[in-house]
């Protein structure tokens, strides 16, 4: 891949982030208004009872998986970009991109893994 491809997943990351953090914040903030989606149970968006009901749900979670991927490739690639900003050598920017893809996709696992089992909260209460 040329060096325009890595920006564009980042401008990309971006927008998805913009999108899926902003319907995030409406569910949860906006909960008068949006009712039965952010408030099956009644009450409150952050009530026990409909963060279990969201957590069942495949939308939230296929959302919440792609936002943590857009999430951390755009958040690990402007850290890569600041810290090549210093001029470290080409064999170290090497190590860091690898340090970095690493980490990030470490932590993509462990939410990933997150996500899918909160799906089985209401079984273990």
């Amino acid at each position: 891949m040329n060096k325009s491809g890595p920006w564009i997943f980042f401008i990309g990351a971006a927008v998805v982030v913009f999108v899926f953090l902003g319907l995030h914040m409406m569910i949860i903030h906006l909960d008068t208004l949006l009712g039965g989606i952010a408030s099956p149970a009644g009450g409150s968006a952050l009530a026990w009872e409909n963060v279990l009901h969201r957590s069942q749900s495949s939308f939230f979670t296929v959302t919440y998986i792609i936002l943590l991927a857009a999430a951390l490739y755009h958040g690990f690639y402007g850290l890569r970009t600041i810290i090549f900003e210093f001029g470290p050598r080409k064999k170290t920017e090497g190590i860091w991109t690898t340090f970095l893809w690493i980490v990030g996709i470490v932590l993509f696992i462990v939410g990933t893994v997150a996500a899918i089992a909160v799906r089985t909260v209401e079984t273990a209460l």
